[in-house]
């Protein structure tokens, strides 16, 4: 007999997972739907934790209390299979608040910020064993107004446009390169 969870209890697994992150906002709550030897890792920036002791200090000082209040996650897809969950999603909020999980050491800029995300989930059984969330640093560091994106290949908040609305125009930034 399998231990694999079926991919729609493991969906509802994750949602738990980011209901008690996002509106119930309770640390130890959260960190136990996760496994005891289970890790997050920030990408972009190396935040996160190993183990429930650490994740309990994360979620509790360094996220859950420092995410704005106006914070939105919009689903664009999620992919559900072989103990995963891939979530690709808009990261939206205004930077209000010191978030020193996603911009540490910078200050409060008070500019709205849409990035978007993926995160990949895996799960041990019935339990979250680990979340790597991968993002476009330069997008919100351009957005937060400490990159100036003049003469670089980056960019800011139309990314998260562009990747809502695939009609968007494309190729922008190689200029006259493209030929279309």
């Amino acid at each position: 007999m399998s231990d694999a969870v079926s991919d729609a209890e493991l969906e509802r697994l994750w949602e738990r997972h980011t209901e008690l992150e996002f509106e119930t906002r309770d640390a130890e709550a959260t960190v136990a739907t996760m496994t005891p030897d289970n890790y997050v890792n920030h990408v972009p920036v190396m935040t996160g934790g190993r183990g429930s002791a650490e994740m309990i200090e994360f979620y509790g000082k360094h996220f859950i209390p420092k995410m704005p209040a106006d914070t939105t996650l919009r689903l664009l897809s999620r992919t559900v299979g072989n103990q995963r969950v891939i979530d690709e999603f808009v990261f939206a909020f205004t930077h209000d608040v010191e978030m020193d999980w996603m911009l540490p050491g910078v200050a409060p800029t008070h500019r709205p910020v849409e990035v978007p995300m993926v995160v990949v989930v895996q799960f041990d059984r019935d339990k979250i064993a680990c979340e790597r969330i991968y993002w476009d640093q330069a997008s919100v560091l351009v957005q937060v107004g400490l990159l100036n994106a003049d003469g670089l290949p980056v960019t800011g908040s139309v990314q998260a446009r562009k990747f809502e609305d695939p009609a968007l125009p494309a190729n922008e930034l190689m200029g006259e390169a493209w030929q279309g």
